[in-house]
């Protein structure tokens, strides 16, 4: 359980960079994709004897090559290249988990969806590397990143390494993912990097800003979320989810009800004029 807080400690910290910029390149889904990817690295591992934190890893370093290989290729319809990948990753590790004779269906549940116990020492100090490499990432390539999210045009014109920047930034959510899959669970993981980011978009205009309420946030989802699952013995990642719907949900219901009370306010002076 210690171990299982200071991973989520360390995804509140990383989960809002990554999400924020899924987000602003409309790359949501991509998070849902590689995480499909990932099971089927987990059953790869499985079948092989090998951790399957080391073997998820590596397949999705290479599947995000051919995302971005095929984001250029569908470079109008980026999102055939996410349906394709989406399809082959939850194919693959359904052939892979058939292979192992049932013999991994216990692990590969708690992949699914997540389990504290699967929480070793060692993916906390990956997770802890991870975090610092994207920490540093993020300080050093904030500005090269933000102008190729929002004009990729101009990025190439300016000389940026667009093409190594976009497979550098997939490879980071990628292994945040295989990283995270044993706390969260794979078919929520993606929900757990996003929604905080889209949570925070609606208290905050400012990129800083939106970064800090979403690490505000995801602390808040995660610890909460834990808490929750130990005590109800609920999956780790259903809780963490549900509890960041709930923030988003009062999110919006408050405010609704700030701009009705501006929209009162406004009314009431141009009355009263």
């Amino acid at each position: 359980m210690q171990r299982a807080f200071q991973a989520s400690f360390l995804i509140s910290l990383i989960a809002p960079m990554l999400g924020l910029f899924l987000i602003l390149r409309r790359q949501s889904l991509m998070a849902d994709t590689l995480s499909h990817i990932s099971l089927a690295g987990v059953a790869l591992g499985l079948l092989i004897g090998v951790n399957p934190t080391w073997t998820n890893i590596l397949v999705v370093m290479v599947i995000a090559f051919v995302l971005e290989y095929l984001r250029i290729v569908y470079r109008t319809y980026s999102e055939v290249s996410i349906a394709i990948i989406m399809s082959a990753g939850l194919a693959l590790a359904l052939v892979l988990m058939s292979l192992n004779d049932g013999g991994a269906t216990l692990s590969i549940n708690q992949f699914l969806f997540g389990s504290i116990v699967t929480i070793s020492k060692q993916q906390v100090w990956i997770l802890l590397g991870l975090t610092v490499i994207i920490g540093l990432l993020y300080f050093i390539f904030r500005k090269p990143m933000y102008v190729l999210t929002f004009d990729e045009e101009t990025a190439f014109t300016a000389g940026l390494p667009i093409k190594m920047m976009s497979i550098l930034f997939n490879v980071l959510t990628g292994v945040t993912i295989a990283v995270i899959m044993p706390i969260i669970g794979a078919l929520l993981v993606s929900a757990v990097i996003v929604l905080p980011a889209a949570i925070s978009l609606r208290l905050s205009k400012s990129f800083n800003g939106v970064i800090l309420f979403g690490i505000i946030i995801a602390l808040i989802g995660t610890s909460s979320g834990l808490i929750t699952s130990y005590e109800l013995g609920t999956p780790p990642g259903a809780s963490i989810t549900l509890i960041l719907i709930i923030i988003f949900a009062f999110t919006i219901l408050m405010k609704y009800f700030m701009r009705h009370i501006k929209l009162e306010k406004l009314f009431s002076r141009s009355d009263g004029s």
